[in-house]
């Protein structure tokens, strides 16, 4: 019997070391994803003299589409089906949340640096969760409200630079304001993606709003060709672009997926803002920008935001809760 039980004990060990080894690994995963993501931003700013934003935004989207493809080959039959069955649906989800997003963040990194946009873009949870609330009618209390308003200050104070006068002589960067729209328009994807439901695996469903995107790009890049606004690209750039389609975008779609897979969409969710600080270490590095009092400040109040709005849920989530 002490035998029995001494095996049982080990088993139970060795369980929970895998499960543990498991939940490490996953973390691992969702860390690298965000380290490969906040890059984009830095190849973005980089290649923003020598790439127009389209441009840029289309090849990234055909390229990480042209990659994943083959990876689903096995899910072709139901992915025609959701394409016949609901392909207005799959061009605006997938139009909104992974063409225009990164067109638009493409055009502020032409005038707004990599860090600025980094603290910007950590406003999708809270804006997901606004629209959530109009769209869908989830909960939202009052802590949630308070904490919004206070995140949505943050923002305020790092587009006027720590400056109220600036915003009464509106001298604020028009970069910043479109960083602002990108966010927005990801945050409307999510929200979107979460009320239309599609019966597919996530990575086949990925595959198809990537080619939604293409589809969606496709007549914003045809327009900078036509107004002769045409890439320069050097070696720089060409390396650059590389990047932001194959590790900043097949394999960070791909790593995200597996990471939501892993520990769920929440906390996979929650990772986010881990770009923000690889995204400021990396522009230091790589491109020699400077955190300043107003970058600190704006993100100093935008994670008491995020703090109100994470941790203090709503009353009638917490009563639905209980059973």
């Amino acid at each position: 019997m002490a035998i029995n039980v001494l095996g049982v004990h080990t088993n139970q060990v060795r369980t929970e070391q895998a499960s543990g080894n498991s939940l490490a690994a996953a973390y691992s995963v969702a860390v690298f994803c965000w380290v490969l993501s906040s890059g984009v931003y830095i190849a973005a700013k980089w290649v923003s003299h020598e790439m127009p934003p389209w441009a840029l935004c289309f090849w990234r989207v055909l390229i990480a589409w042209a990659i994943l493809l083959p990876i689903v080959r096995g899910h072709f039959g139901a992915m025609v089906a959701l394409v016949r069955a609901r392909p207005l649906e799959l061009l605006c989800i997938g139009g909104t949340g992974l063409a225009i997003c990164q067109g638009l963040l493409f055009i502020g990194l032409e005038h707004a640096d990599a860090t600025t946009a980094g603290i910007i873009m950590a406003l999708i949870p809270i804006l997901t969760m606004i629209l959530a609330r109009l769209i869908l009618g989830e909960p939202m209390g009052t802590w949630q409200v308070t904490g919004s308003i206070i995140a949505f200050l943050g923002i305020v104070t790092i587009v006027v630079k720590g400056s109220p006068a600036a915003l009464m002589r509106l001298d604020i960067n028009p970069g910043e304001l479109w960083i602002v729209a990108g966010s927005f328009c990801f945050s409307l994807y999510t929200v979107l993606l979460r009320r239309a439901k599609f019966d597919i695996e996530r990575l086949p469903l990925l595959v198809l709003l990537l080619g939604a995107a293409v589809l969606t790009a496709l007549p914003f890049y045809l327009w900078e060709l036509a107004s002769d606004e045409r890439s320069t690209l050097n070696g720089n750039g060409l390396i650059a672009l590389a990047y932001v389609a194959i590790p900043g975008g097949a394999m960070t779609y791909y790593l995200f997926n597996r990471s939501v897979e892993a520990l769920g969409a929440a906390r996979a969710g929650m990772m986010l803002y881990l770009q923000t600080i690889f995204t400021a270490i990396l522009a230091y590095l790589l491109l020699g920008e400077q955190l300043q009092s107003y970058h600190l400040e704006g993100a100093a109040i935008i994670v008491v935001g995020l703090l109100l709005v994470t941790l203090l849920k709503p009353k009638t989530e917490t009563a639905a809760a209980k059973p």
